[in-house]
């Protein structure tokens, strides 16, 4: 839990820096813009959609429609939000993360030599597999919701993976060799899936979870790098990333 700590640390102390908050903001704008627009002219569709299957018509036969009408809308604002953190996970994983990984590199870990494959290709495809697979379980997934307490911690989980498969490769792969990489995801598996679990946490905090994909992705180069530093022999630097 410590390089989980200390991850965090630095992610919330790097945004003193002004490029840093222009590369949090983008995806958390695009994510609020789509939230908006699904809720208008989305909403409404899938509630609708939802009242037609069961078990709300279920519920209803059983003369709780307003229960139905109430899981319905809770069901399509889940999707909406599923949605816009999809987006905003895949435009930080292609669009910001590069730009944001460059900027720590040169900045904070200088001392951490390139020696992996900066493949957009690879990385792209990454993020795209681990997209598919959480849309596919999230859908599958959605009869244990009506389960007490499984409809927070079902996306929730998936949500934590989610950010360690798309998050924990593309901060690594143009530093790590590929051995390095192997043994890293093998040696830190339970602090990645840590911080894949923080960050799906604040992802669920209102108007402060729009920034959770940019966040997690800042997290996650902060944890690698500082891992792939620490493999080599290199020493831990300070929260500020300030080495001493």
């Amino acid at each position: 839990m410590g390089d989980v700590m200390l991850a965090l640390a630095r992610t919330f102390g790097s945004l003193r820096d002004g490029r840093v908050w222009a590369y949090v903001l983008t995806p958390a704008l695009v994510a609020l813009l789509l939230t908006v627009g699904l809720a208008i002219w989305a909403l409404g569709w899938m509630v609708q959609q939802m009242m037609v299957v069961p078990p709300m018509t279920l519920l209803v036969g059983w003369g709780l429609a307003t229960l139905a009408y109430i899981l319905a809308y809770l069901g399509g604002w889940m999707a909406i939000f599923a949605a816009a953190y999809l987006v905003a996970l895949l435009l930080s994983a292609l669009a910001i993360m590069p730009l944001m990984l460059r900027h720590l590199a040169r900045n904070d870990y200088r001392d951490v030599a390139a020696m992996g494959r900066d493949s957009f290709t690879a990385a792209a495809m990454n993020s795209v597999f681990a997209a598919a697979v959480f849309a596919i379980a999230w859908v599958v997934t959605i009869p244990l919701w009506l389960i007490p307490g499984f409809s927070l911690l079902v996306p929730l989980f998936l949500m934590a993976w989610l950010n360690r498969r798309t998050f924990a490769y593309d901060a690594l792969s143009m530093h790590a060799t590929e051995d390095e990489w192997r043994s890293l995801r093998l040696r830190h598996k339970a602090p990645l899936f840590m911080l894949g679990l923080t960050m799906a946490l604040l992802a669920h905090i209102p108007v402060v979870g729009l920034l959770a994909p940019a966040l997690a992705a800042l997290s996650f180069v902060h944890y690698g790098l500082e891992a792939l530093r620490c493999s080599r022999g290199g020493a831990i630097v300070t929260i500020e990333g300030v080495r001493s």
